[in-house]
């Protein structure tokens, strides 16, 4: 689990998003993880599925830049708007995953999403890319002539 955890949060401060590794209280939506003022807290005593570290950080990259540093604890509850990105965060934390060669298997574990994990991991491997049209409008991805999405950024930027 260490070795998962720590690609996770090599692969968020590459990106460029701050990652504490510090104790968060015990009452987060997720065991082991925070968001305090758009920085993700990582508590690696508490933390019990670190494929979740990088569906938060999901939230975090497509929040537009100037909202970043406003997100905090359950980024969807505290902010009605946020609603509406959460099949983009889902298919970013797909590519995440991809991209820090951490099994998406671990990201979208039994325990998570609503019990649609297995749902939403067959889809993606399926290229059933679920969210493509929002992350291109965020411009983090574009799509090749033949189908294929193309990372052009991690974070959104507008």
């Amino acid at each position: 689990m260490n070795d998962i955890t720590d690609k996770a949060i090599a692969f968020c401060r590459r990106i460029g998003l701050t990652v504490c590794e510090e104790k968060v209280r015990d009452n987060t939506f997720l065991p082991g993880i925070d968001i305090i003022d758009g920085c993700l807290i990582v508590d690696r005593e508490l933390l019990l599925y670190p494929g979740d570290i990088l569906h938060e950080a999901g939230h975090i990259a497509v929040s537009h830049p100037d909202c970043r540093h406003k997100l905090n604890g359950n980024v969807v509850d505290s902010d009605s708007d946020k609603h509406g990105e959460e099949m983009a965060v889902l298919l970013w934390s797909y590519f995440a995953a991809q991209a820090a060669e951490i099994p998406a298997e671990i990201v979208f574990h039994a325990e998570g999403y609503k019990g649609e994990s297995e749902w939403l991991l067959s889809n993606f491997q399926a290229g059933n890319y679920i969210g493509i049209p929002l992350l291109k409008w965020m411009g983090i991805i574009d799509v090749k002539p033949e189908g294929e999405p193309e990372i052009l950024a991690w974070l959104r930027t507008s």
